[in-house]
């Protein structure tokens, strides 16, 4: 697998979490009939919420990869 096939993956991976995140919240309150407005906001908090659940792990993954640099690997 080259550089720019694992990156791609990884970006993939990561654009999911976030929608999986950010479209969580809304889902849930349909539930109990929020408004417009309330689907809004939680979308909105939800995808704060996943931007920073996906910094987190891309942090934690830098840990135990060694800061993110593979040997060999170019820039």
């Amino acid at each position: 697998m080259s550089d720019e096939e694992r990156d791609e993956g990884n970006r993939k991976i990561k654009i999911g979490f976030l929608l999986l995140v950010a479209v969580s919240p809304p889902l849930i309150a349909l539930q109990w009939d929020a408004t417009p407005a309330e689907l809004v906001a939680l979308l909105g908090g939800g995808l704060v919420l996943g931007v920073l659940f996906v910094w987190y792990l891309g942090r934690l993954a830098g840990q135990f990869t060694g800061g993110g640099r593979r040997p060999g690997r170019r820039r």
